[in-house]
């Protein structure tokens, strides 16, 4: 299947995810301990409703969550991108990720959000862009500080508990 290519970094480039992705990406979003602070696990079935649901962001939206895949060898390791997502009421352009397990910790989930912040802010006209997530999360919510976003709220979620947002405004950039 054709991949388009969206963004690209120094190691890495993002491209529109495809039902090949599937193997890929189960072992990010089937890890139980990548998913410990989302409100469930998945199963195939759930991998495969997720890559629906980026096709279907791709058409409506013209973004959705991309595949992290390593410039050198075309390995998919994660996803990255922006949705619209609820936060606390209202549909919020959110940059999320996930990377997986073996490749974590190697500066990757920056790299891909800071480019999916810079594309934001070039391609659409969000005046600000948040992150979101349970507040136990802390890889997470360090990932967003480390591309300029900082603490914004938190607020009682029944999904995670206490969700924690950190946001970054255009002006900030």
């Amino acid at each position: 299947m054709e991949q388009k290519i969206i963004l690209e970094t120094e190691r890495l480039y993002l491209r529109e995810m495809n039902m090949d992705d599937h193997a890929a990406l189960f072992k990010v979003l089937g890890d139980p301990e990548i998913m410990q602070h989302y409100p469930y696990s998945f199963d195939e079935q759930r991998v495969c409703e997720w890559i629906e649901r980026n096709m279907n962001r791709y058409r409506e939206n013209g973004f959705g969550l991309w595949a992290v895949c390593l410039k050198d060898t075309g390995e998919m390791i994660g996803d990255c991108g922006l949705t619209l997502q609820n936060i606390e009421g209202e549909m919020l352009p959110e940059i999320g990720y996930h990377i997986r397990a073996d490749q974590q910790r190697k500066g990757y989930a920056k790299e891909a959000a800071a480019a999916v912040r810079d594309w934001a802010f070039a391609n659409t006209s969000y005046p600000a862009l948040y992150s979101y997530c349970k507040y136990t999360n802390t890889g997470s919510y360090k990932t967003a500080e480390s591309i300029g976003m900082h603490f914004a709220k938190e607020y009682p979620d029944p999904d995670n508990e206490i969700t924690h947002v950190s946001v970054i405004f255009r002006d900030e950039m």
